[in-house]
């Protein structure tokens, strides 16, 4: 596994949390194994979880923090600012993204200096809409997945703008400043009954809100 020697240096995992207590031990074991052959640390940012996410994560996690709830988009970029290692790897915590192929994303970072790990079916119209547009113009199609590989350079400069936008307008701003953005397309498990971002009809708003946002930015 390398990609341009970065992981012979070492691999900084980021998660984002919000009362995800029951997957967040799995994820860190299942990470930690992926990677036990290479230099690495586990990085989770809670969003002010309420079910004791976060004294979960401090006994397994190299850096467990808390912070006021912000959103996944800050989350991830407050985690990423924080990591070491020149290679960054951002995750779900609710185990819809497999960590076992964190191996396979950093390999493909080799050509590139962002990697989405993109699924091959998409459970919203939302996701779908932005993919035809937004993933287009990124060249993935998968926008919203945050399931991701990013040389260091590519996230720890930089500033957000839009608020709340699931990971979006970090793909935005690597595409305006010129990064190579490339893909591995995989399929995904069953997502939880009850997700981070909401039910059907609030995730589906939600999500095209973020993409207006996105859209926005890109052509600003």
């Amino acid at each position: 596994m390398d990609a341009g020697g970065a992981t012979m240096q070492g691999v900084s995992v980021v998660t984002t949390t919000w009362n995800e207590r029951e997957t967040i031990r799995e994820l860190i074991g299942r990470v930690k194994t992926t990677l036990q052959c290479v230099q690495h640390e586990v990085i989770v940012i809670d969003d002010s979880s309420t079910d004791g996410t976060l004294q979960a994560a401090e006994s397994l996690a190299d850096i467990a923090l808390a912070k006021p709830r912000e959103g996944q988009t800050k989350g991830l970029l407050f985690g990423a600012k924080l990591a070491k290692f020149p290679t960054i790897i951002t995750i779900d915590a609710d185990l819809e993204n497999p960590p076992e192929l964190i191996a396979t994303l950093v390999e493909k970072l080799g050509a590139y200096d962002v990697v989405v790990a993109s699924r091959r079916k998409l459970p919203r119209f939302s996701e779908h809409w932005a993919a035809k547009t937004l993933g287009k113009i990124v060249g993935v199609s998968d926008f919203y997945s945050n399931f991701r590989a990013y040389r260091r350079e590519t996230i720890v400069d930089a500033d957000l703008l839009g608020g709340e936008t699931f990971g979006g307008e970090l793909l935005i701003l690597a595409k305006k400043h010129g990064f190579r953005v490339g893909e591995l397309m995989y399929d995904a498990p069953s997502r939880r009954c009850k997700p981070r971002i909401g039910g059907s009809l609030k995730a589906n708003l939600r999500i095209l809100v973020a993409s207006l946002k996105c859209w926005f930015m890109y052509y600003s």
